[in-house]
C-alpha cells in the first residue's frame, strides 16, 4: 500500500468555492490526509459517492443550496452509515446539534478554529469515531443534563417533519392560505401548526418563527 493510500480520505462539502479550495489546500498539506473530492452541495456529495468515490470522512457545511447539510447528513445515515461525518458550521444552537446527532453525525467543529485543531479533529474522528471542539463539547454535554429546563429544550428541538416544512414556508412572503395549498392541508390545520410552534418554540409571531428558523439553520436566505 502506498503512502497516499494510507492517508485519511476526506470529502469537503461547502458551497463557498474560495473557502472550499483553501480548506482543501490546507488539508492536503497534512501528512495524514488527502482530499478526494470537493462538493458544492449535498446532491454533488451523493453523486460522488454513487460513483464509488467513498471517503473516510466528510467535512459537511450545513448552509448549502439545493440540498443542505441536514438533508445530506440524513441521507448519509441511511445510505452510507460507515462514513464519518464532521459538521463544520457556525450554527451551534441546541436545535442544530440535536438534529445532527439524530443523523449520527459524530464530529462537530466551528468554522473559526485554528488549522492545528482541524488536523486533530480529522485524525481523532477517524481513529476514535467522534470529535467535538471544547466549545461545542460543553454545549453537547449540556443537552443531556437532567432537569426540567433541559427536557424542554430537547422537546422543542425534536420538530416533526411537517413542522419543519411549515417553518420553511412561514419564513417566506406566502400567505397562510398559500402555505396550506403548498402543504396540501386545510387552513385550520395550518393554524394549528402555527399555534403549536408558537408554544413549542416560545415565540409570539410569524416574524418570531422566521427568526428562529434562520438562527437555527432551518432556512437560508
Amino acid at each position: 500500500m502506498t503512502d497516499d493510500q494510507q492517508k485519511i480520505k476526506v470529502l469537503i462539502a461547502d458551497d463557498h468555492v474560495l473557502l472550499r479550495n483553501a480548506l482543501a489546500s490546507l488539508i492536503d498539506r497534512f501528512l495524514t490526509c488527502r482530499v478526494v473530492f470537493e462538493a458544492g452541495n449535498g446532491l454533488e456529495v451523493m453523486k460522488c459517492l454513487k460513483s464509488g468515490n467513498i471517503p473516510d470522512i466528510i467535512l459537511l457545511d450545513l448552509n448549502m443550496p439545493e440540498m443542505d447539510g441536514f438533508e445530506t447528513a440524513e441521507q448519509l445515515q441511511l445510505q452510507y452509515p460507515d462514513i464519518k461525518v464532521m459538521a463544520v458550521t457556525m450554527y451551534d444552537s441546541e436545535l442544530s446539534l440535536i438534529r445532527l446527532l439524530q443523523f449520527s453525525v459524530k464530529g462537530f467543529l466551528r468554522k473559526d478554529i485554528q488549522p492545528a485543531e482541524l488536523k486533530t479533529a480529522i485524525e481523532t474522528l477517524h481513529r476514535e469515531g467522534y470529535y467535538h471542539s471544547n466549545y461545542l463539547g460543553s454545549k453537547l454535554s449540556g443537552l443531556f443534563i437532567k432537569g426540567k429546563e433541559n427536557k424542554r429544550k430537547i422537546d422543542e428541538a425534536l420538530l416533526q417533519e411537517e413542522e419543519l416544512i411549515f417553518l420553511k414556508h412561514a419564513a417566506t412572503d406566502k400567505t397562510y392560505k398559500e402555505i396550506a395549498m403548498n402543504m396540501a392541508l386545510s387552513p385550520r390545520a395550518i393554524d394549528r401548526l402555527r399555534d403549536q410552534l408558537f408554544v413549542k418554540l416560545d415565540v409570539k409571531s410569524r416574524v418570531g418563527l422566521a427568526i428562529y428558523a434562520v438562527k437555527n439553520g432551518i432556512i437560508r436566505f
